[in-house]
């Protein structure tokens, strides 16, 4: 089921995206060669003690297992759902950190500083039920001085989320966010991704609709004002394919070896456009 979002709870989940934005903009210093990757993980689930705001990843209904941390780190070839790990960043690293995040919560509801991160069965007891504001961000980093291969994959995956994000106006249809996508980063010589698509949010982390970034201008739901969506296109350097690590059922990695890159923002549909919910400041110039 479809559900517009109320002015409460989208002021909820602006509440959310600006802890999350928050977070990505201390990762941009954070993130150079040398940096063992475990430490990103240690520094979200410190902010999220900090601020009193569940990691919703954890616990998240897996095919072989409960997904047991609090950011997805995806490393040049790895598209999505890769889990943080002791490797130490070396210089022209690809680095995507996707995180979902709830709303500041109130401490005599639920003290995140006093949950145990690591006991993912007893995070889930938190993450499964919660409903309410949701954010949810992933963002590209450059490890060090990167190849300009690297360098034009992230801008233009970058653009092509924002071009879809633009087509996410009142009487346009699903099937224009993903034709932009699809058409801008095809027509550039690379591969976007089929089997992993943005979607609907709040109160809780995925919900109808599902939103492609491939399709046909004019096809699709109409979109309304009051959906909140995700836009995340995972842009590879060469084929869309992806293959999935069968030890864990999560990781996804592109079936060619190629690189891979993603940005996602989230935002609500307005009578005068989308507005970003997961903004980490002036659009576009960064």
């Amino acid at each position: 089921m479809i559900t517009l979002k109320s002015p409460r709870e989208i002021e909820a989940m602006k509440k959310a995206g600006d802890v999350l934005a928050s977070i990505h903009i201390g990762l941009r210093d954070m993130i150079k060669p040398g940096l063992d990757m475990w430490e990103i993980e240690e520094y979200v689930r410190r902010r999220c003690k900090e601020a009193n705001v569940l990691p919703l990843q954890i616990g998240v209904d897996g095919q072989l297992m409960d997904y047991p941390y609090a950011t997805c780190c995806g490393l040049n070839d790895e598209v999505a759902h890769a889990f943080p790990r002791h490797y130490i960043l070396k210089k022209g690293d690809l680095l995507k950190v996707d995180m979902v995040l709830s709303e500041p919560l109130d401490k005599s509801v639920v003290n995140v500083a006093k949950l145990d991160f690591d006991n993912t069965a007893e995070m889930k007891k938190y993450t499964a039920p919660y409903t309410g504001g949701v954010a949810d961000s992933c963002w590209a980093y450059a490890v060090g001085e990167v190849s300009q291969e690297v360098k034009d994959l992230m801008a233009v995956t970058k653009e092509a989320m924002y071009l879809g994000i633009e087509k996410a106006v009142v009487g346009n249809r699903i099937g224009d966010i993903g034709a932009a996508i699809q058409e801008y980063a095809e027509s550039r010589g690379y591969g976007v991704v089929r089997d992993l698509v943005g979607h609907g949010v709040g109160p809780t982390m995925h919900e109808e609709p599902m939103v492609p970034h491939y399709g046909k201008a004019g096809r699709g739901l109409r979109l309304k004002e009051g959906m909140v969506l995700t836009i995340e296109p995972m842009v590879n350097t060469g084929t869309w394919e992806i293959d999935t690590d069968m030890e864990t059922g999560w990781a996804h990695k592109t079936l060619d070896g190629g690189l891979s890159c993603q940005y996602e923002h989230q935002f609500v549909i307005t009578k005068d456009g989308p507005v970003i919910l997961t903004s980490q400041g002036e659009e576009g110039t960064y």
